[in-house]
């Protein structure tokens, strides 16, 4: 019984990562096909057809880039630094309920587990930032830091409301707690609040301030290379898909469909993913959208509104509830 239990682990874990670097390695074609066309342009087509192949030649070309480090950096950390983010966006992943029934670990606090994993994740770049001893990395680190603190306030008071309606943490339990309805229908406020927090929690645009290239050369990343550099870009899109499979558990259903007989058959599995990189497009709407804010503007966004905006939502459902 323990050695099927292990092997069984195993292949959940073989499965989950498997779906996860290949998300990560085509993603990014996806986002330069998507933002391409909505400005009337081709995106990647020259390495096989219409470009598929450009991601395997972009990850060979990183992987046998020269590694730079600038003589004054703090190695230890500068070499870490990448890994933090991309082994706290791979661990995330164990928790996400796919299909009814498939988790890595179903455990009881996965939603807290996810919110912990994602602030682990943002020391990648405060690190580097301070490890690569550049003036533009440090700014990089620094808005970073305040960014998260943020926005990460704001995303768990949105979800505060999710765990008062199903009564649990458990990732499993809020999605059967949206047979009759999704959570997106009582909790609007809630929703809008988490997907812009998602999104600065991300570093996408329009809030990707840490690494904005206008003014901050790349920010945090500006003094990488090759592989690590290659790394800091694996664990944004690796936190993308887990920050988009997160709304899809919480305000989406999870892996129900439609409930239309005709769409019956379609596996659960198949309706998460579709939800997932629904959301996932969303993001690059928004990039190819929207032009970047300025830095107060981001502080003001997060601490003047989304606070108390998702304050007043917790407030209001456990009124709810209490009637």
């Amino acid at each position: 019984m323990t050695f099927s239990l292990v092997l069984w682990t195993f292949i959940k874990v073989a499965i989950v990562v498997s779906i996860l670097m290949l998300h990560v390695s085509y993603v990014v074609y996806f986002e330069r096909k998507v933002i391409g066309h909505m400005q009337a342009r081709m995106g990647p087509m020259r390495v096989g057809w219409h470009g598929l192949l450009q991601p395997i030649a972009d990850a060979i070309k990183l992987f046998f880039k020269e590694d730079i480090m600038p003589s004054q950096a703090d190695k230890s950390i500068f070499y870490i630094a990448p890994i933090i983010g991309v082994l706290a966006a791979i661990g995330s992943i164990a928790v996400i309920p796919m299909w009814d029934g498939f988790a890595i670990a179903n455990i009881n606090i996965g939603l807290l587990f996810i919110l912990a994993l994602s602030s682990v994740g943002s020391y990648s770049i405060i690190l580097a930032g301070w490890a690569s001893n550049s003036k533009y990395s440090f700014l990089g680190g620094l808005r970073s830091a305040a960014q998260v603190i943020s926005y990460e306030i704001a995303m768990g008071l949105s979800l505060v409301g999710i765990m008062l309606l199903s009564g649990s943490a458990n990732l499993t339990d809020i999605v059967h707690a949206q047979s009759d309805y999704w959570f997106i229908f009582t909790q609007p406020a809630a929703f809008f609040v988490f997907v812009v927090a998602i999104i600065a929690e991300t570093n996408r645009a329009p809030f990707d301030l840490p690494e904005a290239e206008t003014e901050l050369v790349a920010g945090y990343a500006t003094e990488y290379s090759g592989i690590r550099f290659g790394l800091f870009f694996m664990a944004e899109y690796a936190g993308m898909f887990i920050m988009s499979a997160l709304a899809v558990v919480c305000f989406l259903g999870g892996w129900d469909g439609p409930d239309i007989r005709l769409l019956a058959w379609v596996p659960g599995f198949v309706w998460f993913i579709l939800k997932v990189y629904a959301f996932i497009f969303f993001y690059f709407w928004i990039r190819a959208t929207l032009p970047r804010y300025r830095y107060d503007q981001l502080m003001s966004l997060g601490w003047k509104l989304f606070i108390p905006l998702a304050l007043a939502n917790v407030v209001f459902t456990a009124l709810l509830k209490l009637l």
